[in-house]
């Protein structure tokens, strides 16, 4: 991981530029200098620093000015203002603006590395806090249910050994598998475990707002660009990106996080400039991209490095003997979420949650399982609790009830409905899932009258 930044130091004394240089070079930073403030200007504008050190007192555009010019191109880079003792008002003013804290001159080596220090741990706080809180969260409180298949423990025996390295990473699997839960696993024992995990769902970006989403962009570069805006792939500095249902992306959007990949660098909307990134990138489909590929919808090139090491989840049909493990984890959570005491299962229970295939998965599993527990009366399931989720009636719900068998399009009813709860309401993963184009399942939805 990239450890040294680079700082700007922008003062018109080549006694300071020259010592300031030499201290910071020390500690394994890049250092540039200028000697006027239209000089730093320039070099601000061509090239991205971590840190800026600025004289008040400069030919050309004085201090204050740059130092406005400065916060609005990059808000989270700290400017560190450098002032003789007469203009100590002037500096307190300077951070009433956004400046990081001032340097009063003469200055020691000492201090110039540790106010250094200080100001670069705070750029890192600020982007700790531009990732979204719930992400944050999770990462937190997770712990994944691994189960008993052979099929899990040879997942988790790559994930063991893909975890300490930097390597990137493609989890393919069927939707509600859990593929966000493992990428989060690979962080939580990756070195980066104390730095962001940033996920980017690419089924819900809009288009026209992808790249500005992905990289960033500059204040006034599009319509409604207000201010400037840091990319996801800034905010996961030092730590992982996660690309879920990264098939989504457009061929346009594909070119460009390819250079990403491969230059290490992002340049934000309506700007020229390159901005060094140090991430691990995990990307998840469920779909097959090497299919995609052929079909001209991926980009080959991209397709090889995001599949350095593929990672295949299986689907909960696949792994069956993990069911009664899943489910009494998930009884423990939401016990203890909705505050109550459910027992194990019964046997007759468990044998119709392992008689049903779960299209929908691992999500669907918990959904039946949070809603069991949710309306169950007393301390134990029911197995007409699982019948009013569907599942009760087995593997299929195509035997007779009181002696009298269901006519064809009640079944299908119930089916599509009972996918269609599974997958939150998606649609699109329904009509997937179901093999069928979204228009006649919409047409379905309306005949059937399918609430969810």
């Amino acid at each position: 991981m990239l450890n040294k930044s680079k700082i700007l130091i922008i003062d018109d004394d080549e006694a300071i530029r020259d010592s300031c240089r030499q201290v910071l070079q020390r500690e394994g930073n890049t250092v540039k200098t200028a000697k006027d403030g239209n000089e730093g200007l320039q070099i601000f504008k061509e090239e991205f620093f971590h840190l800026v050190f600025l004289d008040l007192k400069l030919p050309g555009l004085d201090g204050i000015k740059l130092l406005s010019l400065f916060k609005e191109e990059n808000p989270a880079t700290p400017v560190i203002i450098i002032t003789g003792y007469a203009s100590i008002d002037s500096a307190v003013e300077a951070m009433k603006l956004g400046a990081f804290h001032y340097l009063s001159k003469p200055f020691s080596p000492e201090e110039l590395r540790l106010i250094t220090n200080k100001a670069l741990e705070k750029r890192k706080s600020y982007f700790e806090t531009l990732s979204l809180r719930q992400e944050l969260e999770a990462k937190l409180e997770f712990e994944m249910e691994i189960g008993e298949s052979r099929a899990m423990q040879k997942v988790m025996d790559i994930v063991k050994r893909v975890s300490p390295s930097d390597s990137t990473v493609l989890i393919t699997g069927e939707s509600g598998t859990g593929k966000d839960l493992l990428a989060r696993e690979i962080h939580k024992h990756s070195p980066r475990k104390k730095a962001p995990f940033v996920v980017v769902d690419c089924g819900a970006l809009i288009e026209t707002l992808f790249e500005s989403e992905l990289f960033g962009h500059v204040k006034g570069s599009f319509t409604g660009a207000h201010q400037t805006k840091h990319g996801r792939f800034e905010v996961a500095n030092e730590g992982t990106i996660f690309l879920d249902e990264v098939a989504n992306i457009s061929i346009n959007i594909q070119a460009k996080l390819l250079r990403v990949i491969q230059e290490l660098e992002v340049t934000r909307v309506g700007s020229t400039k390159p901005i060094k990134v140090d991430v691990r990138i995990i990307a998840a489909t469920n779909k097959n991209l090497a299919d995609c590929v052929q079909k001209g919808t991926f980009r080959e090139d991209l397709f090889y490095r995001l599949s350095v090491v593929p990672i295949h989840l299986p689907s909960l049909k696949e792994r069956k003997k993990d069911i009664p493990r899943l489910v009494d984890h998930f009884l423990k959570k939401y016990n203890k979420k909705a505050k109550k005491n459910i027992r194990a299962i019964s046997p007759e229970i468990k044998k119709a949650l392992m008689g049903y295939d779960w299209p929908g998965n691992i999500r669907e599993l918990e959904n039946t399982i949070e809603r069991a527990v949710v309306l169950t009366r007393g301390d134990k399931i029911r197995l007409e609790d699982l019948v009013y989720h569907r599942i009760g009636r087995n593997a299929s719900f195509m035997g007779p009830v009181n002696g009298k068998f269901k006519e064809l399009e009640e079944i299908e009813g119930e089916y599509i409905g009972l996918v269609l709860k599974a997958q939150n309401g998606n649609r699109s993963r329904t009509a997937k899932i179901l093999n069928i184009d979204r228009k006649t399942l919409l047409a379905k939805i309306k005949k059937f009258n399918i609430q969810f």
